[in-house]
């Protein structure tokens, strides 16, 4: 492997920013007791191919046991009848984060929850793999941002795997309360949410059962769990057969810090896309009344999936999307409710409370430069003129060298916060020229079909 020597858009810029948290430590995983039975799928899984390179498919693991937070009821949604003035908004925002707030003051109460959830991932495998098979082929594990699915990733991969021919296997990883897995669980969805979870779910996956080979014939849709001497193997020296590269965006990208910065063996390189590790300090507390408030308003139902995409492309949010990236929201974030329309997998609800509840962000700020210097972090970066951008620059030149060693940021100059959304190509053009850098692939390898 080579170092990647990535031109930074940012200088070093030392840290001035602090929060007033304590970390909490890391709550150890419990396998669940008895017998796990797989559920009835109320969705189909994936049997198509991404290019007509990698065949696709859908599998599930139980999440992480226990859940870190109590068992608490689902917060009522208000009524789409409801007046949305700025007031009423604001008042639904500040109630979320309040109710949010309190079962999480005194960090892990000790109630917990051990229902059973289930996480869905996406698995892409190279069809020609035992033909162009490397010692410890590249893995690339891939985590969406709030309130999109799985699938949202595909138009990056897209453009990637069109000139990036090294990835022996993609996994594309979904939250419990997000696409398919929200409805897999959604009897079982708790009304708080903490991001440890997902970190510690993620965690669950790589340690207890993604697979040891890299292997192109067909996997069971549950996923078994590997024996106790892999998994105790792997949190002390990594993958036996496998480079896991890890990407994230968002509240995805936290995530992922999260768990390299508990399980750093397991990780080669991180690449940070607009990662939510923040201070929050220039963040007024208004801003996320607004943000949670028109979440939950948000329309949830639309008669069919072409109205749901015409009411999207009349959005400025929406319209902003790459319109591949848009049919995938259409396709795979909506499913058939029954009732003869179409409707969010991710239930507005439980968007806003993954939104209320930041102080696994505000702790991992903390942590960041404790990271382990041997996993090579790429931090992409918004740059689109806005005035949020303003008023975010200073965190961002703080947070990428928050940990300063063997790390490199880039700017996307196209793009605002959503980065895989409005500008997919660039993102892969970047992740791409990473992955032959640091692994030292030759030029003559690449397929420029861009």
């Amino acid at each position: 492997m080579q170092a990647a020597f990535m031109p930074s858009s940012f200088p070093y810029t030392p840290t001035t920013l602090r929060t007033s948290v304590k970390p909490r430590p890391w709550v150890p995983l419990k396998q669940h007791e008895g017998r796990v039975e797989i559920p009835p799928l109320p969705f189909k899984p994936r049997t198509d191919s991404l290019l007509g390179m990698y065949n696709i498919s859908t599998h599930i693991v139980p999440a992480a046991n226990p859940r870190v937070t109590p068992n608490t009821p689902v917060p009522e949604l208000p009524p789409r009848s409801l007046k949305r003035t700025k007031r009423v908004i604001n008042k639904l925002g500040l109630e979320l984060i309040e109710q949010q707030a309190r079962k999480g003051e005194d960090g892990y109460s000790g109630a917990t929850d051990e229902r059973l959830l289930w996480n869905c991932v996406n698995r892409y495998v190279k069809k020609d793999l035992e033909a162009n098979v490397r010692t410890k082929g590249i893995t690339l594990f891939l985590v969406h941002g709030t309130g999109f699915p799985k699938e949202i990733w595909e138009t990056t991969l897209c453009y990637l795997l069109a000139v990036c021919g090294v990835i022996c296997e993609i996994w594309s990883w979904e939250s419990v309360q997000h696409g398919d897995s929200a409805l897999l669980n959604r009897q079982n969805l708790n009304g708080n949410f903490d991001w440890t979870d997902n970190a510690r779910d993620i965690a669950n996956f790589l340690i207890n059962y993604m697979p040891e080979e890299v292997e192109i014939s067909a996997l069971p849709i549950q996923l078994c769990r590997l024996p106790a001497s892999i998994s105790e193997a792997r949190q002390q020296s990594g993958f036996s057969s496998r480079t896991l590269v890890v990407a994230g965006h968002s509240f995805g990208g936290c995530v992922v810090a999260s768990v390299a910065l508990n399980f750093p063996a397991l990780f080669s390189s991180l690449i940070l896309v607009d990662a939510v590790i923040e201070t929050f300090t220039g963040i007024t507390l208004e801003y996320m009344q607004d943000l949670i408030g028109h979440t939950l308003m948000r329309r949830q139902h639309w008669p069919s999936r072409e109205d749901a995409l015409r009411s999207f492309k009349s959005s400025p949010v929406f319209s902003a999307w790459h319109p591949d990236v848009l049919r995938l929201y259409v396709d795979y974030g909506l499913y058939e409710d029954g009732s003869g329309g179409v409707r969010l997998k991710t239930p507005s609800i439980h968007e806003a409370i993954v939104y209320a509840n930041l102080q696994a962000s505000r702790e991992t700020w903390d942590l960041m430069e404790k990271l382990d210097e041997n996993i090579e972090l790429l931090w992409i970066l918004p740059g689109k003129e806005t005035r949020e951008l303003s008023t975010m620059e200073q965190v961002f030149k703080e947070r990428v060298w928050r940990r300063p060693a063997n790390s490199s940021n880039i700017i996307i100059k196209s793009s605002d916060h959503l980065i895989p959304h409005e500008s997919p190509e660039a993102l892969a053009q970047i992740i791409a020229d990473f992955l032959h850098r640091k692994y030292g692939v030759s030029s003559e390898s690449r397929q420029s079909k861009l």
